[in-house]
């Protein structure tokens, strides 16, 4: 074998240099080499059959990442190796009737195979096996034919081995290009199903492809977290809160018009939501509403509105509201019209009075309430007696026609002053 053709196999495993720019052929020598050249690639035109036939079992044999495709579609393979033999071999004959559809050849190759998973390694590796088989082929044909002409092959094998490098540049290219795309439909196809979750809207024959596509199992434990009002900077891809991390199934976030959605596998003990809660780093101005915990994917829908509602009895400075230590309020959020009456009839009578008096008995209703009913702890929380706690509790009384001993009525009082506070009323 001549030395060239060594070198250019041996250079099969390396990095593809950088394309030269074409040069003319200036000597006789150059013509000579071409018209050697064109009689060969003619016969292996002519034998292309049994130079595809070869190709594939070397694929089949040399690279590995090929083996499943010719185990299971060995035709097609083949198709695909005859054809770019066909325009490629064509294109050292007459490059510019072939040279279009050799690229659209090495295009179409790097996008299929893209899809079905092939490394791009694997592709090049081909691709490259390829050119040294032609190669090799060319300089049997010639040698057979005159031996002598074999030395003037030296003088077009960079520009056969730049057509190489070529394709698979294009090859390269095209396959990147592929996979950009499928990287978008699938992240896309993602997106779309996660939003089908947390609407309620995805169909329970799509819940096992959900499932396996969103790597979460379909009868595990979830909570939704809600977040409003999170700064988003340059880094705007970001989740808004950093969650604490937790082993198992991922946690996958996604936007919505006034909120952003976390879908929170659940795999711990009963007060794991709790403790997720208290962990949460919540800035300032940011509210964070995590909802009751539900049973399987079917159920996301139901656990977003949850986290909603515990969103809305958030106060407005922000913080974190964990929906079953807050049942209360979220009975006052998720009836807004019914809360507003509930307020006005308890606290109406309030309203006759000066801001300043008004502010303060309610400050002393709502102390006494977070007391648990003790007059003492909430005087040391007012920084005043006892007893001036017990004359404005007894005021609220009188002006209201309300007992506060009575069970009936501090419940009421206690959820009209929740709607005054999460519903400015």
């Amino acid at each position: 074998m001549p030395q060239v053709v060594r070198s250019r196999i041996g250079a099969l495993h390396g990095p593809s240099p950088a394309t030269p720019s074409p040069h003319r052929f200036r000597s006789l020598a150059d013509r000579e080499a071409v018209e050697v050249l064109h009689r060969a690639a003619r016969v292996l035109v002519a034998s292309l059959p049994a130079l595809t036939d070869r190709l594939v079992e070397a694929l089949y044999a040399q690279e590995p990442g090929y083996r499943a495709a010719i185990d299971t579609g060995r035709a097609e393979v083949w198709q695909e190796v005859h054809h770019s033999l066909r325009h490629n071999v064509g294109s050292l004959i007459q490059p510019r009737e072939f040279r279009d559809s050799a690229h659209r050849t090495s295009r179409w190759i790097g996008e299929i195979r893209a899809e079905q998973g092939v490394p791009l390694d694997a592709v090049l590796h081909a691709f490259r096996m390829g050119g040294a088989m032609v190669w090799q082929d060319l300089v049997d044909e010639t040698a057979r034919r005159d031996p002598d002409d074999v030395r003037l092959l030296v003088h077009v094998a960079a520009d056969v081995w730049n057509f190489v490098d070529e394709h698979c540049g294009i090859v390269a290219d095209a396959y990147r290009q592929a996979e950009r795309r499928q990287s978008w439909r699938r992240e896309n196809r993602q997106r779309l199903m996660v939003a089908a979750l947390l609407d309620g809207t995805a169909r329970i024959a799509d819940l096992a492809e959900a499932a396996a596509m969103l790597g979460l199992p379909e009868q595990g434990r979830y909570a939704v977290l809600a977040v409003a009002g999170a700064p988003r900077g340059p880094g705007a891809d970001r989740p808004p809160l950093a969650l604490p991390a937790a082993p198992g199934a991922p946690v996958l976030w996604h936007p919505g018009p006034d909120a952003e959605f976390a879908i929170l596998p659940l795999a711990g003990p009963p007060g794991e939501l709790s403790a997720l809660a208290a962990a949460l780093d919540v800035p300032a101005g940011t509210r964070a509403g995590i909802g009751s915990a539900v049973e399987g994917l079917a159920a996301l829908g139901d656990a977003r509105r949850l986290a909603e509602t515990a969103l809305r009895a958030c106060p407005a400075p922000g913080g974190t509201v964990l929906l079953d230590e807050h049942l209360p309020d979220a009975l006052v959020v998720s009836s807004p019209a019914l809360a507003e009456a509930l307020a006005d009839r308890v606290l109406g009578p309030l309203e006759r009075l000066d801001p300043a008096d008004r502010d303060v008995i309610v400050e002393t209703l709502t102390a006494w309430l977070d007391a648990d009913g003790s007059a003492q702890r909430a005087g040391a929380r007012l920084y005043c007696h006892r007893n001036t706690v017990l004359n404005r509790l007894r005021r609220f009384e009188q002006l209201t026609g309300r007992c506060l001993t009575r069970p009936r009525d501090a419940v009421e009082v206690s959820l009209a002053l929740a709607a005054r506070r999460l519903l400015g009323t």
